[in-house]
């Protein structure tokens, strides 16, 4: 959309449609979707009008670009840099902002809140109402949000405070006592208690950190599941990634678990939606009262989306197992092999083929995450890629002798509608992949993806992996990117090559989870629901919480094609 006004005026008016409401009845999606753009542009015109999306500089502050700094002037909000440039060690991302009406008494004038850039993410800190929330607690007329990134790692607390001193006296306004200290308050990072199990250089992944946390606090979803405990999770960490934690698992003592689901049953405790932050304790040596990983809980809310996704194909899943076959998925990225192991232990019809780069992991997942290979699960030490296209030719060749070898009346059957419908036989072949999960991390940063590799979603591959997919097969993509660009630029390329697309939006998470079909026909998006309870009778969990997580991630899912 693009609005052209006559006058140069800062003032944008409100864009105020006369769009009738009834018609949502007769095009549904359409008429959403332009209510959803109206409500965007309004949004966008007010955070132009608001100011929220300028950074200023502290020379324009300086120069009166927003107004007397030396005044408090309550419920405003500025975005700026300090630092840098010679004045100070480093740069900083910083907001600015005047206490609301009405929210004292306050304990100081003017303080300073310092937030790591493990928990820079968070919607408590990243978000303009997460932000006056902090304002709030910290009793201050004026706050100055500090965020640290990438470029802070190496310094320690004091240079920092050290460095930001004179920067944010500059910021503090007008005072009778000129001597009042400016306090500087921090976000911690969460933990309460860090080991650190393990430390390995690879050759091709770089350091890698297998560490032991204790959450200052954790999900009421894992607390019902392990109540009266302080719980540990074991973390594996790329430290190429900064902030990003790889895979987290959750540790307990043997026969703790089956105690706990027991206990879970007899109460039956309510469950909740969302999966957040949990925690966990010591390697596993085999020995009873030794702590291990447990495989019957999983700690990322984006594994359990990515599992919410086999809901568009639960159809598929029932009649393949009901005739006693086993559906064939392909998992690109081991990590620690925490969800080849769950998806091991509660889909009894599932062979699982894992492929990974870089053989390290397996050593790591092995000694340290309790991962094991069994008949239904195999890990190959291969360029996930090139495994892709062997499979995609060979499943080209397979589909190719069906149709030469067998004769097609045995092949086709006519259905009750007079259409021909193939059997499973000739629209599986036994080398196609049934469900194939790209969940690897990018070792280029720069690109501005995180999450995979950018070779993961060229088109030549997408289509690649649509020639290896069965005909109802299922293509699972975790895309991490804060980029909105890098996020189009996938679901545009995604939408070119499959017959249909859907996405989660994993809560409180910067993961995106893809899910592409290759089949003509797709469930309806108000049919998943009823299709997430159909799943739910395929897979044996331990706990039913688990069930509840996965149904109520699967109705957020969304048809984007």
């Amino acid at each position: 959309m693009v609005v052209a006004e006559k006058e140069n005026s800062s003032l944008l008016h409100e864009i105020i449609s006369s769009f009738n409401h009834s018609s949502l009845v007769c095009n549904r999606d359409q008429a959403i979707g332009l209510c959803e753009a109206f409500e965007k542009e309004n949004q966008i015109r007010k955070e132009y009008l608001d100011g929220a999306d300028i950074i200023y500089s502290l020379e324009d502050l300086q120069l009166g670009a927003k107004g007397d700094l030396t005044k408090l002037n309550p419920g405003h909000r500025i975005q700026l840099t300090l630092g840098g440039h010679g004045c100070s060690k480093y740069s900083y991302k910083a907001i600015l902002l005047d206490a609301k009406e009405d929210s004292g008494p306050f304990s100081y004038y003017c303080g300073v809140f310092i937030v790591p850039k493990t928990r820079a993410h968070e919607w408590l800190f990243s978000s303009e109402g997460g932000q006056w929330q902090v304002v709030e607690s910290s009793k201050a007329a004026r706050l100055i949000m500090v965020l640290l990134d990438t470029s802070h790692s190496s310094a320690d607390m004091e240079v920092i405070q050290k460095d930001l001193s004179p920067l944010v006296k500059q910021l503090a306004p007008a005072d009778t006592n000129n001597e009042a200290q400016i306090p500087f308050m921090m976000a911690s990072d969460g933990i309460k208690q860090r080991d650190i199990v393990y430390q390995v250089t690879s050759s091709l992944t770089g350091p890698i950190v297998v560490e032991d946390v204790v959450y200052e606090n954790v999900g009421l979803d894992i607390s019902r599941l392990f109540p009266s405990r302080d719980l540990t999770f074991r973390r594996l960490i790329f430290k190429r990634m900064e902030g990003l934690v790889q895979s987290e698992a959750l540790l307990t003592r043997d026969g703790s678990s089956d105690k706990s689901a027991g206990e879970t049953e007899r109460k039956k405790a309510g469950s909740s939606s969302k999966s957040k932050r949990r925690g966990a304790q010591k390697r596993d040596n085999g020995s009873t009262g030794q702590v291990k990983v447990y495989h019957g809980y999983l700690a990322s809310s984006y594994h359990t989306g990515i599992i919410s996704g086999f809901t568009l194909i639960s159809s598929y899943l029932e009649s393949v197992a009901s005739a006693g076959n086993e559906v064939k998925a392909i998992i690109i990225g081991l990590g620690a092999g925490l969800l080849p192991m769950f998806l091991h232990g509660c889909v009894p019809f599932l062979k699982t083929e894992v492929v990974e780069l870089d053989p390290t992991m397996l050593n790591l997942a092995k000694d340290y995450f309790g991962f094991i290979q069994t008949e239904h699960l195999k890990v190959h030490i291969a360029d996930g890629i090139h495994f892709v296209q062997e499979c995609a030719t060979s499943s080209a060749a397979e589909k190719l002798s069906v149709c030469e070898n067998e004769n097609v009346s045995k092949v086709m059957s006519l259905s009750s509608n007079g259409s021909c419908t193939s059997s499973h036989a000739a629209s599986r072949g036994k080398r196609s992949i049934d469900i194939l999960v790209i969940d690897v991390d990018s070792s280029e940063s720069s690109s501005g993806m995180i999450c995979p590799a950018p070779d993961f979603v060229e088109e030549s591959f997408l289509l690649t992996v649509k020639g290896a997919l069965s005909v109802q097969g299922l293509f699972v993509i975790n895309l991490v990117s804060r980029s909105s660009a890098i996020k189009d630029m996938v679901v545009s390329r995604m939408k070119m090559v499959f017959s249909h697309l859907f996405c989660l939006q994993v809560e409180e998470d910067v993961n995106t989870v893809l899910f592409g079909l290759c089949s003509d026909s797709c469930i309806k998006e108000d049919c998943i629901p009823q299709a997430a309870v159909q799943l739910e009778k395929l897979l044996k969990f331990k706990h039913p919480e688990i069930s509840q997580s996965i149904r109520d991630l699967a109705k957020k899912i969304r048809c984007l094609k």
